[in-house]
């Protein structure tokens, strides 16, 4: 199959170009960076090297295509979220449409439904088209963001964002805290990156009729649990997931200087996961769970840390 994977060689878009070439598949990978064309052609992949913004290039692209992946990565320097995520999606459905792509998997949040403005999958509906929407949880790489902090550098009264598919969380390093507007005893779906890309493999070799929903997760825990799995790999295992109020958190954010209309869609994101809403709808799925557990990744993120 010739199939096309977004996203560069980021934290899904790698694994799934590996395990796509070595099932034997003709695989095209875009980046906007050409730095990473000869990572991708050292892959075994095919690089197409431009920007999502360019729906010329993406049908060009697209074109011939048995399958394609497309990923919309977050911007935290537009300061509308929803309006960048309407625009590069209507982008990605012109292009499909026009290249007349037949099976599309598309990535999106495990909150997307229920946060106002972040869901853009009904935007793909009049495609021709078999469309998988992926839904994962709480990405496991989002604490790559946080070492710094966690190790105690660099934090002199100020807070940094972790982000992706709904994973939205402030920490202290200086105190040894994570801290959002859900935490503590919230229960949460974490999803190892390489669960995604296995999940998202098996789609593309699938053409389902109409559109369907597959909800992705690797462990189920709460966030205090995940707090201790990761701090005490890092040797700081009273490491705690402090609960802030709406207010709190809106208030760290502006604090991070970030646009009002973007600090506020990041706490209505928070909000639903603390509402326990999102996991409601993933148990109701009943989704089968990946195979790599946070103790597992928290093992490279402590090898990670070690190395700064």
């Amino acid at each position: 199959m010739k199939i096309i994977v977004t996203g560069s060689l980021g934290n899904i878009s790698q694994p799934l170009t590996e395990i796509l070439v070595k099932q034997g598949h003709a695989v095209t990978v875009v980046s906007s960076d050409p730095k990473k064309e000869v990572a991708i052609e050292n892959l075994g992949a095919i690089p197409a090297i431009g920007s999502i913004s360019d729906v010329k290039f993406l049908t060009n692209t697209f074109k011939d295509a048995d399958a394609v992946y497309a990923m919309i990565p977050l911007s935290f320097t537009e300061p509308d979220l929803s309006v960048y995520l309407r625009r590069m999606a209507q982008n990605y459905a012109q292009a499909l449409k026009e290249a007349k792509t037949k099976r599309i998997v598309l990535m999106s949040g495990w909150a997307a439904d229920l946060v106002k403005g972040e869901n853009v999958e009904h935007l793909f509906d009049e495609l021709d088209a078999s469309i998988t929407i992926m839904r994962p949880g709480s990405f496991y790489t989002n604490f790559y963001q946080s070492i710094d902090l966690i190790k105690g550098k660099g934090f002199i009264g100020k807070f940094l964002t972790l982000r992706y598919s709904g994973l939205w969380a402030l920490l202290t390093g200086k105190t040894g805290l994570l801290m959002g507007n859900y935490g503590g005893d919230d229960r949460i779906v974490f999803v190892s990156p390489k669960d995604i890309a296995d999940a998202v493999a098996e789609e593309l070799l699938l053409l389902p009729e109409g559109k369907t929903i597959r909800y992705v997760g690797s462990e189920e825990m709460t966030c205090n649990e995940a707090a201790k799995i990761i701090g005490s790999a890092v040797g700081k295992p009273w490491l705690k997931w402090v609960l802030l109020s709406d207010k709190e958190m809106l208030q760290g954010l502006k604090m991070a200087k970030l646009p009002e209309k973007l600090a506020e869609t990041l706490v209505e994101m928070q909000a639903v996961m603390h509402s326990g809403k999102t996991l409601e709808n993933f148990h109701r799925s009943q989704p089968k769970m990946g195979k790599v557990k946070l103790a597992d990744f928290a093992k490279e993120f402590a090898a990670v840390c070690h190395q700064k």
